[in-house]
């Protein structure tokens, strides 16, 4: 397609004998049909065919080697049309993969180093590569890695612009060693992402790219450390390198002199404007044609597509189909163990809670602490003084001691102490679409005449925070509603927490002069990356954005909040509950590792709730309808969470990544993985509060079922 737009320009062929070594040579290329290659105009047309043509080839061989392993599911009538529509599929993506070199070879110019432009450009890359070298920029608030990825970028270009800027000769040289760069690393990833890596993961798990492939972008260690382990990861990077430098020589075998031919100015508009329509037709046709995969034969929806857009449809999706990839019981065996566990009836959970006391109809705060591990605290060993104020709460409150998160990020916390029910598979419900109108906390509290309020310092479109809890009952307060004289101190993730808790006590106040009772969710920001917050408020400096530093912060805020909230008038009649949303980190040797899910929890009421430790096994998602219990509220349920002081309650807690979905009974953590996978281990604490964890050679039978049930059950049901 992309060479049909080009013959609609020009190409004015001028200084054959420079170019060429012979017009000999000219005259037997034109005779063999070669168009030859003049200009940069002329280098993109000759690339693009060529690169094109090398991922259907490469397309074509990798559906012969995969349709090979499933060759009884395949005809070859099946497999022509998969091939055909394959083909299309992977011209389409590589055509809009062209656009780096697209713009580079547009981007080749005289014209740019003239005076003043030249040193206008090149003063702006220097004063950019200083800002980044010098300030702390929005790249540090993502890790060590990309502000480093950022550096280097403007370093790059700094140098370029200015080696070309005040040495004219190398100009031509320069932009050839740099399109000739960037073709390297898309054969490349050609090779290693789309061919290897896509043979590997089909080898796996029998389908292209899905959200386990984006899954692996989070746990880049555990991944590279498995493939090393697996296969002889040298000797495959050696040839994939010496495979990239010999398609590269090919394609772009006596391409240089053409560097020195820029694109006219009109031809460069015109390039610009019919890539603009390759671009979108292209995106067109990726799009319509994943209609031809949903066909009842999987290997033949699978190999027709390209592997690299379903990785893009996965990373946008977050979708990841429990029944596709999990272990499954019949349904009504699962559902039969569902509602034994939980003493409800029905396909969806139905329980229906009785209290025979009438319902205390106390202000409901909830505090949601990001990434508090719960060896922060004193309580648990930490003999830092990081959380002096939560340590005093922990002593005043009911405290659960043996509380695991159930994931390793905000969404998968909220979704926890929200909805109150097993992680589901993929991405949290939090982000997933259609999660509107679930059965919430927010959903039974407004039934019983609350307010409900979900207060955030930062933006809370971000995560989906604000479509999720603005289409489950809450009004949204995030920075947005702040005005600037409420802002004392702000970073990339929001106000601080002191600001965010300020702004709380005015809505309360104004809440309890309505008359009704409130429930306000708040999620703190402060204790996270760059760990930046107002100096002078704990003896740890903003300025070492040290993670000690932002918890200590935190800390600071919530007693701090604690205290000017015990001068209010609506004090008396309210529940504190404050729990984290995660952990630090969730990085171990073991797949699910207990002591990077173990998170602290406390409910404080003066005077209501007397303070004692529970030291029995809790899931995150059992806290809110244990106080629910505790205000003797009569509703009925869909929550998987327990009130733990109802004694139907069995101890067991869930923890999960992504893709791997643990349950934890009787000392046994339960590990179903894609690919229909279980695994067994014996948990046994150790007195540094982590966990040895022995694979068992034999399964539980009944502990088995009893995680499938859940998590099946509630994959299912939303």
């Amino acid at each position: 397609m992309f060479p049909f737009v080009f013959k609609f320009y020009r190409i004015e062929r001028i200084n054959y004998t420079a170019n060429f070594k012979s017009t000999s040579r000219m005259n037997s290329e034109k005779a063999l049909g070669i168009s030859p290659i003049i200009s940069c105009f002329s280098v993109l047309r000759h690339t693009v065919k060529r690169l094109v043509g090398l991922a259907v080839i490469f397309g074509f061989l990798l559906r012969l080697v995969l349709a090979f392993q499933v060759r009884e599911d395949l005809n070859l009538l099946y497999f022509f049309k998969l091939s055909l529509l394959g083909a299309v599929n992977d011209s389409a993506l590589t055509l809009i993969a062209c656009l780096l070199l697209v713009l580079q070879l547009v981007g080749v110019s005289q014209a740019k180093y003239k005076k003043p432009w030249g040193y206008l450009i090149f003063g702006v890359y220097v004063v950019l590569l200083l800002y980044v070298l010098c300030f702390n920029t929005i790249f540090h608030e993502y890790g060590n890695v990309v502000p480093t990825i950022a550096q280097s970028f403007f370093l790059f270009k700094t140098l370029s612009f200015g080696l070309r800027l005040f040495i004219p000769k190398i100009r031509s040289t320069w932009s050839y060693i740099v399109y000739v760069s960037i073709l390297f690393i898309y054969i490349v990833i050609l090779l290693q992402f789309v061919v290897l890596g896509e043979y590997l993961f089909w080898d796996e798990f029998g389908v292209r790219y899905n959200f386990i492939a984006v899954d692996y972008l989070i746990y880049t260690n555990e991944v590279v450390g498995n493939i090393a382990e697996s296969y002889p990861i040298k000797t495959i990077l050696v040839s994939v390198f010496v495979g990239a430098s010999l398609l590269t020589y090919w394609m772009l075998r006596g391409v240089r002199p053409a560097f020195a031919q820029p694109m006219e100015y009109k031809q460069k508009i015109g390039t610009l404007l019919g890539y603009g329509i390759v671009l979108v037709v292209c995106m067109g046709i990726l799009n319509y044609t994943t209609k031809f995969q949903t066909t009842d034969n999987v290997y033949y929806n699978e190999l027709q597509a390209n592997g690299t857009y379903k990785f893009y449809q996965a990373f946008k999706s977050s979708r990841l189909d429990y029944n596709d990839f999990y272990a499954k019981l019949e349904e009504k065996e699962a559902q039969a163990i569902v509602n034994a566990m939980y003493k409800s009836t029905g396909l969806d959970n139905v329980q229906h809670i009785v209290d025979t006391v009438p319902a205390i109809q106390k202000n409901i705060v909830l505090i949601t602490v990001e990434s508090l591990s719960a060896s922060f605290m004193e309580r648990y060993g930490n003999t830092d003084q990081i959380t002096p104020h939560l340590d005093q709460l922990a002593k005043e409150s009911l405290v659960f001691d043996n509380l695991f998160a159930v994931g390793n990020r905000t969404v998968r916390g909220l979704e926890a102490v929200t909805l109150s029910r097993p992680p589901s598979a993929g991405e949290s419900l939090v982000k997933q679409e259609n999660n509107a109108d679930l059965f919430s906390m927010g959903k039974v509290l407004k039934n019983k005449g609350y307010q409900v309020q979900y207060l955030y310092g930062g933006d809370s479109y971000f995560d989906n925070m604000k479509t999720f809890f603005g289409g489950n009952h809450y009004d949204i307060i995030d920075k947005s509603t702040l005005d600037k004289n409420e802002i004392t101190f702000s970073n990339i993730w929001g106000v601080c927490d002191e600001d965010m808790f300020a702004k709380a006590l005015r809505v309360f106040d104004a809440n309890s002069q309505k008359g009704h009772p409130f429930f306000s969710h708040i999620m703190t920001v402060s204790n996270h990356r760059p760990y930046t917050y107002p100096d002078g408020k704990i003896n740890i400096s903003s300025q070492e954005q040290s993670r000690d530093g932002g918890v200590k912060y935190t800390d600071y805020a919530i007693g701090k909040f604690i205290e000017q909230a015990k001068t209010k008038p609506w004090f008396k009649n309210t529940v504190f509950v404050i729990i984290a949303d995660h952990c630090a980190s969730s990085a171990g040797k073991a797949s699910l590792p207990l002591e990077r899910y173990h998170i602290p929890a406390m409910i404080y009421a003066p005077g209501f709730i007397a303070p004692k430790e529970e030291k029995r096994l809790i899931s995150q998602i059992d806290v809110m309808p244990t106080l629910l219990g505790l205000l003797h509220f009569t509703y009925d349920s869909h929550f998987y969470g327990q009130d733990i002081y109802n004694k139907p309650y069995s101890e067991r807690a869930f923890v999960a990544t992504y893709q791997n979905l643990g349950y934890l009974e009787q000392g046994i953590l339960t590990i179903l993985s894609p690919n229909q996978k279980i695994e067994q281990f014996k948990v046994t604490p150790k007195k540094d509060g982590a966990y040895r964890m022995e694979k068992q050679t034999k399964l539980d039978d009944y502990l088995v079922k009893r995680a499938i049930a859940n998590y099946q059950v509630a994959n299912c049901d939303k």
